[in-house]
């Protein structure tokens, strides 16, 4: 008997990561455990090497120093990376050949949060195999206590030089960075200087308290200080990160926000060009635009369950170069690895731009203009949110209603299309609307909210739910 048991706070194992409030629902010991059962599950399935990373919260280093403890603790060999994006961490696994690897991450939650994300033998780590960590855990079912080994590796500039690379601009760009505080400060300070073009970084000090804004460019408060700062300097483009740097936000020269939709539009018609008739995924809350402009582009759009295991699993399995959320998660098989790198993605995009004819702006007026909400979220109980959504379905095909039930329900009419999905990491449902006009966009409300009611639920408060994240 190894004499180790652990059991975790059930609402930190969630379907993609581990994720809790620091102190309350995640502490260093969960930390340890994780670390304890991660490694015994690669040392199970004949591996020996995890690699470990962590962000730039406060709490990240000491929780660092636990997972590190546990996994030597088990046998294997810790590759340290130390502070950085989570790519980044992604790029010496795979690179390494590592058989499993965690970043320390609270992505882009408030300060006070933390967890971890994994990934084993080069893919991601999610679901079942989470829930798993936690029965291991308190079942103590781990291999026997053993002395491991740690190494402390630094892949920042082989990661830098491999971003560099598959930089193919024609023109210097003027481009605004918002940091945003995140994890990727000092490699982006150190790719910044060995790019073409005029660089301005906005809050490139890591700093895990996020003073300056919230680091999750999905919201457009969040972007407010990167669109000035655009628009006063004249650039042709602004980007932005979260907290560890594996989603990317997008400005044009006008200090318009491309949304993670336009974006994929603008990156699949390249990908498109060298992968004719190849498929391009995107989340069920995409545009309607977006799967037409890949299908104008000569590609195959595929719709898929929100979720980047999910997107990167299918990604594996229909041959995809190329795939992206609304959240701004773009994952690239074209060229690179397939996993979700902001860095990487800022990189392809700026090439982009630099050989587009006209501007990124001039690119984004030329979409066809719809009228759509931002993701809207409304509280519903973790035991309710997928009765909702069966109830919803079942309503809707006794009404014949024109359904795609791949995540939730999206409803097509002739007015657009509204969604209804249950999060899979928040006591929420999750929805958008779109349509081609205002008065469509009333009526799809109409319809999205006489659904909530036949559940039980109260009619939303639309701008509220588009302010929460």
């Amino acid at each position: 008997m190894t004499g180790f048991k652990h059991h975790f706070e059930p609402t930190s194992l969630r379907e993609y990561d581990i994720r809790g409030i620091v102190g309350k629902t995640l502490h260093p010991e969960d930390a340890y455990a994780l670390g304890r059962v991660f490694a015994s599950m690669v040392r199970r399935d004949g591996g020996s090497v995890v690699t470990v990373g962590y962000d730039g919260r406060l709490s990240s280093p000491e929780l660092e120093k636990a997972l590190v403890q546990g996994a030597v603790d088990s046998g294997v060999t810790v590759r340290r990376v130390g502070r950085g994006p989570t790519p980044m961490l992604y790029y010496a696994a795979v690179t390494g050949k590592s058989d499993g690897a965690i970043m320390v991450t609270g992505s882009h939650n408030p300060p006070d949060h933390n967890g971890f994300k994994m990934m084993l033998k080069g893919k991601p780590f999610f679901g079942e195999q989470i829930r798993e960590v936690g029965r291991l855990a308190a079942a103590g079912d781990v291999v026997p206590k053993a002395e491991g080994k740690v190494e402390t590796i630094d892949p920042s500039e082989a990661y830098i030089e491999r971003l560099l690379q598959d930089y193919d601009g024609e023109k210097p760009l003027k481009v605004v960075w918002d940091n945003g505080n995140s994890a990727a400060g000092d490699v982006l300070a150190r790719l910044v200087k060995k790019l073409p073009g005029e660089h301005t970084v906005l809050y490139p000090e890591i700093d895990g308290t996020f003073p300056n804004h919230h680091p999750d460019p999905t919201v457009e408060g969040n972007l407010q200080d990167l669109i000035k700062t655009v628009r006063e300097k004249k650039a042709d483009i602004g980007v932005a990160f979260d907290g560890d740097a594996d989603r990317v936000g997008v400005v044009d020269g006008k200090g318009e926000i491309l949304w993670g939709d336009q974006i994929l539009v603008l990156l699949a018609r390249d990908v498109l060009k060298r992968h004719p008739g190849a498929t391009i995924i995107a989340d069920v809350k995409a545009s309607q635009v977006l799967f037409d402009e890949v299908g104008k582009a000569g590609g195959k759009p595929l719709m898929w369950r929100t979720g980047h295991s999910l997107i990167k699993s299918k990604m594996a399995e229909t041959s995809s170069p190329l795939a992206g959320e609304m959240s701004g998660h773009i994952f690239f098989a074209d060229k690179w690895y397939g996993f979700d790198d902001a860095l990487y993605g800022a990189i392809r995009i700026l090439g982009i731009v630099a050989r587009l004819p006209g501007t990124l702006a001039a690119m984004r007026e030329a979409l066809p203009q719809m009228v759509n909400t931002p993701e809207l979220r409304f509280p519903c109980e973790d035991t309710r949110k997928f009765d909702v959504i069966k109830e919803v379905a079942e309503r809707l095909k006794k009404e014949g209603a024109d359904v795609s039930s791949v995540d939730g329900v999206r409803v097509n009419t002739a007015d657009g299309w509204w969604l209804l999905r249950a999060s899979n990491t928040q006591a929420v449902l999750v929805g958008r609307i779109e349509a081609q006009s205002h008065e469509g966009l009333a009526r799809l409300k109409k319809a999205f909210v006489s659904q909530l009611e036949a559940s039980g639920l109260q009619a939303p408060d639309f701008d509220a739910a588009a302010a929460g994240h």
